[in-house]
């Protein structure tokens, strides 16, 4: 960990250090027509954005609840033992969609009988260890780091898991 970064990476931050000029923050954007004008733009971008996940998210929803058995969800990833929260932490690695997507993808899956604790792990689990998230950090630092992002991922998110479900069955 004394030098995790690959090469050439963290010169100077965004952009780097050379060209950036600091100034000073204006947050009274609407008297700046430019500003308004691209406000609207990523107002409506964003808009759109969530609306295509979200619509994905809950039409895989529908189709989850209406083609995957709820005594299967149940036997998998229901009870109170660690082995759902196992095999939620592992399965929500590679299925993990995005943020907007995996609420109402759990959602389903725990009015089908999966464990809440379950649930936690599957979304810590495929937040930290996604895709994106990991082509991110692997871009950024060295194997031996990148392995312990991953161990130290997958840890957090059974044992966050595993104490969600102690707190829920309290």
């Amino acid at each position: 960990l004394a030098d995790p970064l690959r090469d050439g990476v963290g010169n100077g931050g965004c952009g780097a250090s050379k060209v950036r000029t600091p100034q000073p923050v204006v947050w009274a954007f609407w008297h700046d027509d430019t500003r308004v004008a691209k406000f609207l733009r990523e107002a409506v971008k964003t808009t759109l954005f969530l609306t295509k996940w979200l619509a994905l998210a809950f039409l895989l929803e529908s189709l989850m609840l209406a083609w995957i058995p709820a005594e299967l969800v149940t036997r998998v990833l229901g009870g109170t033992g660690i082995v759902p929260i196992g095999v939620a932490t592992l399965v929500g690695v590679p299925a993990y969609l995005n943020g907007y997507a995996a609420l109402p993808l759990v959602g389903g899956l725990l009015g089908q009988g999966m464990a809440p604790g379950a649930g936690l792990a599957f979304l810590v689990a495929g937040g930290v260890t996604s895709l994106p998230a990991a082509i991110a950090v692997w871009a950024l630092v060295k194997r031996p780091v990148f392995a312990l992002y991953i161990g130290i991922a997958l840890t957090g998110s059974f044992v966050s898991g595993l104490l969600f479900q102690l707190w829920v069955s309290l």
